[in-house]
């Protein structure tokens, strides 16, 4: 029990940094090609840092009746309806097995004009294009042979599927 109040400090500090690194990123101080590492349906995702607002832990969402199954409903994020999507879900992945303190939700950038969040199971902090192989599009090898997906949340705002939540 007395490793939590370290954890907490620890997830702290490396939210603080993470908010500087972002911030530093949105005005060009900081050097490109840096993403951050997620986990979503068990699979290891890179989001660009200047397309993400923030990490916040999970909270239960509010359902939306008639939306989607992948769309999971509404949460207040520092005085903002935001709706909350399984992007796993979406992409028809499994769901992976992390324990719920583990997930958080990944805001959007409000330059995306989607007021939107998704649902990664696991934050695994921040990668280097640089440090990768390309090997095919929007997928990268790292050192250790591990194979990562780049997302790109403006492209996925202008999916129409994306988009319509509501049931038709």
């Amino acid at each position: 029990m007395s490793e939590l109040p370290e954890r907490r400090s620890r997830l702290r500090q490396y939210q603080v940094q993470l908010l500087e690194r972002m911030q530093a990123a949105k005005t060009g101080a900081t050097e490109s090609g840096r993403e951050l590492g997620v986990l979503i349906g068990g699979r290891l995702c890179l989001l660009d840092l200047t397309q993400i607002s923030e990490i916040v832990p999970l909270q239960t969402p509010t359902p939306v009746p008639l939306t989607q199954d992948w769309y999971l409903g509404l949460v207040n994020l520092r005085g903002h309806l935001t709706g909350v999507i399984d992007l796993a879900r979406y992409r028809q992945q499994d769901a992976g097995d992390a324990a719920p303190s583990e997930r958080r939700l990944i805001s959007f950038a409000p330059g995306l004009g989607f007021n939107c969040a998704l649902l990664v199971e696991r934050v695994l902090g921040l990668r280097k294009l640089a440090d990768m192989e390309a090997v095919e599009a929007d997928q990268f090898r790292d050192a250790e042979g591990q194979q990562w997906l780049r997302i790109d949340l403006a492209q996925l705002v202008r999916e129409p599927r994306f988009v319509q939540v509501g049931l038709v």
